[in-house]
């Protein structure tokens, strides 16, 4: 019945809230991955990664549209349901699409959905200042949140593409005051995507909670990219973050094995990984 409790003393313990905290205090990298189905999942889980994110990216890498913003609830649940039947160890966290917590009660409808529904252990919502409401109101009702800052990809339109932020001096200052302030709402973990290393060191340094970066350096508590890119799966360019670990690997596995290390002993990211 106490199924965390029973795992507590298996060699592989599932990785819990606690477990990132005590990886932030003693300076060991957390490794984050996507993932969108069970035998993914399973791979993942098997390389040893910390961290699965069911990710909106999923409209992109699974579904072929040009954003994540026609991502649906229906989409995300799904995709979790199915990544949460193949994990064992990683924690999962899934992400609120698009228009999915304009509102408190929307919010918590859908955070409990994809809880519920979806298995997720957290969710995960595009932030900044407007959120700061519905990141206090989730948080009192004890739904864990990881609030993303930096490039949100669901306000492309909004900001005219995916480009770096936190360049300028103001706009740094601003995303600092941010961190801190959702930190201080509720936010149990802070994913910052495309910043400058310096501004992702400023922040990590600030926070109490795990800071995650896709393209913020290499001073952040850990690391997140889409599996697909990894893997050497998506075509075409690939954003200057991303590195190929199926280079010089005998199999996915042993790709997914390679990140992780490459995580844990901060060989990745490289300079050419960071802006």
């Amino acid at each position: 019945m106490y199924t965390q409790l029973e795992q507590r003393g298996a060699p592989r313990p599932p990785v819990n809230m606690s477990s990132l905290h005590n990886m932030k205090a003693a300076n060991e990298k957390i490794a984050w991955l996507t993932a969108y189905d069970a035998s993914f999942a399973m791979l993942v889980d098997m390389a040893g990664v910390d961290v699965v994110l069911v990710g909106d990216s999923l409209g992109m890498v699974i579904q072929g549209h040009e954003t994540t913003v026609p991502v649906t609830m229906d989409d995300i649940v799904y995709h979790s349901r199915a990544v949460a039947r193949g994990l064992g160890r990683p924690f999962l966290v899934a992400d609120m699409p698009f228009m999915s917590y304009a509102t408190r009660d929307q919010a918590l409808g859908n955070a409990v959905r994809l809880m519920q529904d979806g298995g997720a252990k957290m969710v995960k919502l595009e932030s900044g200042a407007g959120q700061l409401g519905i990141v206090e109101f989730l948080a009192s009702h004890d739904i864990p949140l990881c609030a993303h800052i930096g490039l949100r990809p669901q306000s492309v339109h909004k900001v005219g593409g995916f480009r770096v932020q936190g360049r300028e001096a103001e706009a740094a200052e601003q995303m600092l005051r941010d961190a801190k302030d959702l930190q201080n709402a509720g936010a149990d973990i802070v994913l910052l995507e495309c910043v400058p290393a310096a501004l992702g060191a400023a922040i990590t340094e600030a926070l109490d909670v795990p800071v995650i970066g896709i393209g913020a350096g290499p001073d952040v508590d850990g690391q997140v990219l889409v599996l697909y890119d990894i893997l050497d799966l998506t075509p075409g360019r690939k954003p200057r973050f991303t590195r190929n670990f199926m280079e010089g690997a005998s199999s996915p596995l042993a790709a997914l094995e390679a990140y992780v290390r490459a995580v844990k002993d901060g060989s990745y990211p490289a300079p050419e990984h960071c802006f």
